[in-house]
């Protein structure tokens, strides 16, 4: 799982496994070790949402996808999910949810677990 932050952005990016471990499981996260510390981000499967919707808590952001969702999402040509999350202090959160598709340029990392990029079929 990847993950881009940008001002109130946050985006993450799941590979075909972990969107299938979030339909299994209901849950998938990924740790960033510091000294001292760990920093987690998670996506979560969550009853009565019908948004994407995220916390941040005791060093994790978690964001949670309708459960019903997360039931549908590995086996349909959905590429995420997005949601304009409203603070309680009147910001907005842009929060963004989609599937890692292979790059198509050359990359040093393993893409063999990502969705095949459906722009592909089209370069030349």
């Amino acid at each position: 799982m990847k993950i881009r932050i940008q001002g109130n952005s946050v985006r993450y990016r799941l590979t075909r496994s972990e969107v299938a471990t979030l339909k299994q499981d209901g849950y998938y996260k990924e740790q960033t070790a510091f000294n001292g510390k760990n920093f987690t981000y998670a996506v979560a499967a969550m009853e009565n949402i019908s948004n994407l919707q995220a916390e941040f808590q005791g060093d994790t952001i978690t964001l949670f996808l309708p459960k019903n969702e997360s039931i549908k999402w590995p086996d349909n040509e959905r590429v995420g999910y997005e949601n304009k999350m409203v603070l309680n202090n009147g910001q907005v959160l842009n929060l963004l949810l989609e599937k890692d598709f292979v790059c198509l340029d050359e990359r040093t990392e393993d893409q063999s677990d990502n969705y095949p990029n459906p722009a592909a079929t089209t370069k030349k």
